[in-house]
């Protein structure tokens, strides 16, 4: 009897310890490992700025550059590469197409890149569906400026000009026929009752040249960013006939007369905001959200829309690719109307 019961309980021992044997080793270590976190970026960065140099996108681009390293949100190097042509449409096709996955360049791009994709002589494949749009950082918008010496003194007298003779008055703008720049001219001339059909517009790679152009009396009459703008208007070589926004702005702005005050019920927003490629990694674009987004909060950036004559436009991804959703819309029933929609 003794001997039967030594056995059960030499029985009962091995089953205990081979049930001890089939537990998962190390167990409380495995919970405990922490999942590493990111280190980008590594290495230096790239803002794609699909304009020439000295307009207002080429600006933003410097700017945020500078800014980002000045705020030390970013501790790499930030360049900034022009690439213009077409009013936006060969940086920002080429962005998309050659950068996928690269998450060492961004893009930086404004309205015109919408517009691009839906008028009929657009010539852009792509959309903002097409890479990774992170934030709308600042918006604008735009005046109808002349030299100074100038016999127009206002929007009115231009647009009586125009109703006159369309032809006789030559626009320029940073961008191609059908971009913002374009729009600015020809929506408060049509609300004027021009024919806008047989109004004169030249395009020009960014705002720099078109002002170049209008200095250089090879135009009447300038389309473009008010900040781009402004500095001439400060050196007395150029004089401003209106804005478009829907009130006059604060500060150093506060004397430009908006369209709608001059009679002509023309409201038009630029926008300028920050794109990844496609195919970003989680790590990349969480990073420039998260980054953008302190940055909209410090005095720096207040500072610099101040200086800029920028409105703080910032707006996370969602809310931004809502905003752009919806200006397809508006912008496509505008070409409509115009006979300029794909």
């Amino acid at each position: 009897m003794k001997k039967i019961f030594t056995l059960i309980l030499l029985s009962m021992l091995l089953v205990m310890l081979a049930a001890c044997g089939n537990e998962p080793e190390n167990t409380s270590a495995e919970a405990e490992t922490p999942s590493s976190d990111s280190n980008y970026p590594e290495k230096a960065l790239t803002f794609i700025v699909p304009s020439g140099a000295g307009g207002g996108l080429d600006t933003m681009g410097r700017t945020l550059s500078s800014l980002l390293s000045t705020e030390k949100l970013v501790d790499k190097a930030i360049t900034v590469e022009n690439n213009p042509g077409g009013g936006q449409v060969v940086g920002t096709v080429a962005f998309a197409n050659k950068e996928k996955g690269n998450d060492y360049k961004m893009l930086i791009a404004s309205t015109p890149f919408l517009l691009n994709h839906i008028k009929k002589e657009g010539n852009s494949p792509i959309s903002y569906r097409d890479i990774t749009p992170i934030a709308r950082l600042v918006t604008e918008y735009d005046v109808l400026a002349v030299p100074a010496d100038s016999p127009y003194q206002d929007l009115q007298s231009l647009m009586t000009a125009l109703k006159a003779d369309p032809q006789s008055i030559t626009f320029s703008g940073g961008s191609g026929p059908g971009s913002f720049d374009h729009l600015n001219a020809i929506y408060p001339a049509m609300k004027s009752g021009v024919d806008i059909k047989s109004m004169k517009y030249i395009s020009y790679d960014g705002g720099g040249e078109a002002l170049t152009a209008l200095l250089g009396g090879n135009a009447d009459v300038v389309t473009s960013d008010v900040s781009s703008v402004y500095e001439f208007v400060k050196s007395g070589d150029v004089r401003i006939l209106g804005i478009s926004a829907p009130e006059r702005l604060e500060g150093a702005f506060a004397e430009i007369p908006t369209y709608k005050e001059q009679g002509i019920d023309a409201v038009l927003t630029n926008w300028r905001g920050l794109y990844g490629p496609a195919d970003m990694s989680d790590d990349a674009k969480a990073f420039w959200s998260e980054t953008i987004a302190n940055l909209s909060e410090t005095q720096g950036w207040a500072d610099l829309m101040e200086k800029q004559g920028w409105q703080d436009g910032f707006m996370p991804e969602a809310e931004f690719i809502k905003l752009m959703e919806e200006e397809e819309a508006m912008y496509t029933a505008i070409y409509e109307d115009l006979g300029m929609a794909k």
